[in-house]
Formats: structure tokens, sequence, C-alpha cells
């Protein structure tokens, strides 16, 4: 199976914004749920968000709800998540990764498929 591939990340000052982007591969991507998630260091990795297969129905962590949105563009095999008035504590490695089922799930070991990350920094 091919890997997704996030891409996006970066340096951003706290209360600013940035998009992560996920090409997915490996199955048919407009099957399957796909989902972020992130880790700090010294943590354990952490559900972010996820979304349906065809995009109906989302999930978020409490931690990011009324922040980030999760969208997805099924004709470009993308998903997409927007993060806005990002903290420091949002610093970490975003991956990006699919699972083979239609609904959202916040639990990793549901996630079969997983990208290789992409690091955001928040500064204060």
């Amino acid at each position: 199976q091919v890997q997704p591939v996030e891409s996006g990340g970066g340096l951003v000052q706290a209360g600013g914004s940035l998009r992560l982007s996920c090409v997915g591969s490996g199955r048919t991507f407009s099957s399957y749920a796909m989902g972020w998630f992130r880790q700090a260091p010294g943590k354990k990795r952490e559900f972010v968000a996820a979304i349906s297969w065809i995009g109906g129905s989302t999930s978020y962590a409490d931690s990011v709800k009324g922040r980030f949105t999760i969208s997805r563009d099924n004709a470009k095999n993308m998903v997409y998540l927007q993060m806005n008035s990002l903290k420091p504590e949002d610093t970490a490695v975003y991956y990006c990764a699919s699972t083979p089922s239609r609904q959202p799930s916040p639990l990793l070991s549901s996630y079969d498929l997983w990208g290789r990350g992409t690091q955001v920094t928040v500064s204060s």
C-alpha cells in the first residue's frame, strides 16, 4: 500500500493560520474516511480531526473545535486541515491517515495507512 503524503506545515505566529494538505493513495480514496493526528515532542500521538468518505460527517478533538476544519476533495484525492487561531500548544508533527472504513474515527487503531508527517510550529 502507498502512504498518504502531507504538506503545508511550517512556522507561524500564535493567532495565525495554516492549511495542511494530504494526497491520499493506496486505496480507492473516495471510498474511505480520512483523519489527521498530531504528535508533540515527548507526547503520544493524538487525534485531531476526521472526515467520512463523502465528507458529510466530521469529528474533532475538543482542543481544536471551532478553530480547525477538515475537508476533502475526492476528485483530487485530497484531504485538508484548515487551522486558524493557532496556539503554541498546537506545535507538533501532523499526520494524515487512512482507514478502511467509511466513517470517521478518533482511534489510532482504526487507521492502517499513515503519512510521514509535516511539522507545524507555532511561536508565542
